[in-house]
């Protein structure tokens, strides 16, 4: 039996060994599935072997020395596949104990990825024994998982399943699931088994199917289809009629029904059911998705425990969702709080802001070409990027923008051309393929807190940017002389001209620092979008309804814009995760809706600037 085994025929031996006791059962097992158990022809004797020169060095089953033998006196026991299989799992309950950890850890793989009722025992047996921490509670989760599946005792089952609570791991739900599963039956009175709920045809399952449930338990014979009757009365017309039903009469459906029941019972043609037959089948019987797990409390404590996971999946769906909103909200804020500074403060249209974006962004790739060090050049680039943007809002501000003031259609024409010429130029210098802005190492990842919530450590550096630029916005306007002058020159010009204030010079700052915010943003945006001439294009939408329905002219009011985009965006999305397109389009016109509400904005100014 042994030197000729089958899965059938061994598995006995292999559990009687396994179970004996004998020190020796470990090193014999290991030999076997390793094909190092030999038989000497001589006498028929069993010794474990080691490859020595020509033959083998022999060792007895009780562990003394066999001396050694030549390769052509004894026969190499080689199990098949599935041998060896019944052999790896006798040698779980040895594994599980091993002085290696790496053993043990191997062996609670090895029964995770195939689980039997057989590893339920030595598993339990090993559990008090072990003394590494993470392999404890490794094994009396497996211990969990396997109780909840094979333990005969179902209130031990069910123990095991609440004890679970409302662990969202994978693991858990791919342990709970196989318990609900459910096949569908047809009877004609109480089915067996645990049944999970009555069908109802028409609403539950089709009629098709109800009835097709019918013909695979042998309650109905196979549905007649209309060219099969037609074939069959055809071919059954005898002496101008069928069935004792006239050829005449049969234009009729029942009539063809009636000459084909005929048929039947005169075995003329195959039992087959007509339309009536079948609907009157459906109506004989009943339909039910009965459980694959024949215990109820199972079944209901599975259902308690997904219910449970379901809900808090849901919770962490919405805190899920909650991160994202917040991180695109830091987006659109970083990208609007430029444009909040030229089109709130000055009312200039600025349809080059998103240009700046891009300014900003390729910067940042520029000085990664001379400094290879990522942290380094993101460093350096940042306060680059706000002096080259700032100097180019500057220019832009004397050569064009301080000869259209008070002129909105001219300003924003005058930008918009711009705009597309900035792209242009773009494209000559860096072409129109996309150019890497790579993050430093520290921000590759993500900050994962379960399997549903997680945020990338790019999108919470965007974040700690966006409160950065918050209170240094903050600082400047409330602490600062330039600040002081600006929200004087904002709320009303002429008298701010009269105290000594040159406009003038105000305005020029101040569309210079929103560029240069602008650029700034544009590093932060290109480290984890591609960075090519018309990035800036896919932001300056947003940041005009961010500072519109925000509320021109106040930072808070931009913060809220963005927080309230964002959120709105990727609420959409959830809702409808296929059509991105389609998730703008509705934003857009909730933006419409909520403007003819409220068109001052979430934060609306108050005194004199108001009325501009």
């Amino acid at each position: 039996m042994i030197e000729k085994p089958s899965r059938q025929t061994i598995g006995p031996v292999i559990a009687a060994l396994a179970g004996s006791g004998d020190p020796m059962a470990d090193d014999i097992l290991t030999a076997w599935a390793d094909k190092r158990l030999v038989v000497r022809k001589a006498d028929g004797a069993m010794f474990l072997a080691v490859a020595e020169g020509e033959g083998f060095a022999l060792t007895a089953l009780d562990g003394t020395p066999g001396g050694t033998a030549a390769k052509a006196d004894v026969t190499e026991l080689k199990p098949n596949a599935g041998v060896r299989g019944l052999i790896e799992t006798a040698l779980v309950q040895f594994t599980l104990s091993d002085p290696d950890p790496a053993r043990r850890a191997e062996a609670l793989t090895s029964i995770a990825r195939d689980p039997t009722a057989e590893a339920l025992a030595p598993l339990r047996a090993s559990m008090q024994a072990e003394a590494d921490p993470a392999l404890k509670a490794q094994k009396e989760r497996l211990e969990r998982f396997l109780t909840l599946r094979f333990d005969p005792d179902p209130a031990a089952r069910v123990a095991a399943i609440e004890s679970l609570g409302a662990d969202t791991a994978l693991d858990v739900r791919g342990a709970l699931n196989p318990l609900l599963a459910t096949r569908r039956v047809a009877v004609s009175g109480t089915p067996d088994g645990n049944v999970a709920r009555e069908l109802i045809p028409g609403r539950d399952l089709t009629e098709v199917e109800a009835y097709e449930l019918l013909v695979a338990g042998g309650l109905a014979p196979a549905r007649l289809t209309l060219e099969e009757q037609r074939a069959a009365l055809v071919a059954n017309i005898d002496a101008g009629s069928v069935g004792g039903v006239p050829v005449a009469a049969l234009d009729r459906q029942a009539a063809r029904d009636r000459a084909y029941t005929a048929l039947e019972a005169s075995g003329a043609v195959p039992v087959a059911a007509t339309d009536d037959e079948a609907a009157a089948a459906l109506a004989a019987h009943r339909f039910y998705e009965v459980y694959a797990e024949a215990e109820p409390a199972v079944t209901e404590a599975a259902a308690a425990a997904l219910a449970r996971i379901d809900r808090k999946v849901g919770l962490m769906q919405a805190a899920d969702l909650g991160l994202d909103a917040l991180s695109l909200a830091a987006i659109y804020f970083l990208a609007a709080i430029g444009l909040a500074i030229t089109f709130g403060v000055m009312g200039v249209i600025n349809m080059a802001h998103g240009e700046f974006i891009t300014i900003g962004a390729y910067t940042g790739f520029v000085v990664q070409l001379f400094v290879p060090d990522y942290t380094l050049s993101i460093l350096i680039a940042l306060p680059l990027a706000f002096a080259v943007t700032f100097g180019a809002g500057v220019a832009m501000e004397r050569l064009v923008i301080r000869h259209l003031y008070k002129r909105p259609l001219e300003t924003l024409l005058a930008t918009f051309g711009i705009s597309i010429a900035l792209q242009q130029i773009l494209k000559n210098v860096f072409g129109t393929q996309a150019r890497p802005l790579t993050a430093p190492g520290w921000l590759d990842g993500a900050l994962v807190f379960n399997d549903v919530v997680s945020i990338s450590y790019i999108r919470i550096a965007i974040f700690v940017l966006a409160l950065i630029f918050l209170g240094f916005f903050l600082w400047l306007m409330k602490r600062t002389r330039l600040g002081l002058e600006v929200r004087a020159v904002t709320q009303n010009p002429a008298m701010a001209a009269s105290m000594g204030i040159n406009p003038d010079r105000i305005n020029m700052l101040t569309f210079g620092l929103g560029s240069g915010i602008a650029g700034i943003a544009g590093v932060a945006i290109g480290l984890y979008a591609k960075v090519t001439s018309e990035m800036g294009a896919d932001y300056i939408v947003q940041s005009f309804m961010t500072v519109v329905v925000g509320g021109v002219g106040n930072v808070w009011g931009t913060l809220a814009g963005a927080t309230m985009i964002g959120s709105l965006q990727k609420v959409i999305e959830f809702l409808n995760p296929a059509n991105t397109l389609a998730a703008q389009t509705y934003m857009i016109l909730f933006i419409i809706l909520f403007i003819q509400f409220r068109p001052r904005g979430i934060i609306a100014l108050r005194g004199r600037a108001a009325g501009d």
